[in-house]
């Protein structure tokens, strides 16, 4: 049988990123919560915490978060259902990755009035779309959104429609480095501007108007800086259409190549015995991406 408040130890240790910070979060001191960890860990026998900065669930450690997340969403579906246990209930915390792409646009009016509602508060994990999937394989978030389709062992996907991407630049400097019209050579020597190490997007761009290998870029890790960046002619890259309307309409971007957008699928996975609230999030969000999404 588990000592749940072993593994909300390793929980914190893990969502908080180091001892010092679950400690706060979880009322302890650091020794207490140190020897949580190490008590657990003399009970399934090995270990579940690799010491790193920051600190890093081993395989089972993975596993034992897995199971913490889905008894939390599950002890959440059965407050709603015994009345004692509802009139003492406090908000429920759910720890989802999203892209920062999301985030800058139409994340927040999806799930604004369901979190009001629900008294639910988010914890939210910025990820790339492309590589989000990692932290549920990690049992740090309850859902993701992802480009991937293929969900996880214990979860589902949900396919939610595609996020548009335009190829954007400013007036000055598509004339400066593009006066000859865009191509494989052109975009070479035009820098570009990348999120982070797995923003793939510019990469796929360039590759499809024939530039198979390097090419100079920004890395910017932030969405409304990198459009910012953009505005002010530091580099061109792929902002989302619903971002950028406004900037568009006043000719403040412009496209690289008119009429060649690349879409990119966003899929939500959550874990299948997640209870009521998370079903009723996916819900939520089904309903709210068809009309901001392209495809549904």
């Amino acid at each position: 049988m588990f000592d749940y408040k072993l593994l909300a130890a390793l929980a914190a240790v893990v969502e908080q990123a180091g001892f010092e910070r679950a400690a706060q979060q979880l009322g302890l001191s650091q020794s207490a919560v140190s020897q949580r960890i190490k008590l657990l860990e003399a009970r399934v026998g090995q270990p579940v915490l690799i010491r790193a900065t920051p600190p890093a669930p081993t395989e089972l450690g993975r596993q034992l978060l897995n199971h913490v997340q889905q008894v939390r969403l599950l002890e959440r579906g059965l407050q709603g259902q015994v009345p004692s246990l509802d009139e003492e209930r406090a908000p429920q915390r759910l720890r989802v990755a999203v892209n920062a792409d999301s985030l800058a646009t139409w994340w927040a009016a999806a799930v604004g009035a369901f979190c009001a509602e629900q008294g639910l508060l988010l914890d939210l994990v910025v990820e790339d779309q492309e590589v989000s999937l990692k932290r549920m394989r990690a049992g740090e978030v309850a859902a993701c959104l992802c480009a991937s389709e293929r969900p996880v062992s214990g979860a589902r996907s949900l396919a939610l429609g595609a996020m548009r991407y335009r190829a954007l630049a400013n007036p000055a400097f598509m004339a400066r480095h593009f006066a000859n019209g865009v191509d494989g050579k052109a975009l070479a020597q035009a820098p570009a501007l990348v999120y982070g190490p797995d923003d793939t997007l510019q990469h796929r761009y360039v590759a499809a108007l024939g530039l198979d290998g390097p090419f100079l870029h920004h890395l910017c890790p932030s969405s409304e800086g990198f459009m910012r960046m953009a505005e002010a002619g530091i580099g061109w890259g792929l902002v989302p259409e619903l971002q950028v309307r406004e900037q568009l309409g006043r000719g403040v971007l412009v496209e690289l190549l008119p009429d060649n957008p690349l879409d990119v699928p966003l899929y939500w996975h959550y874990w299948r015995s997640g209870g009521q609230l998370l079903e009723q999030l996916t819900e939520c969000l089904a309903v709210a991406c068809r009309k901001v999404l392209i495809g549904q």
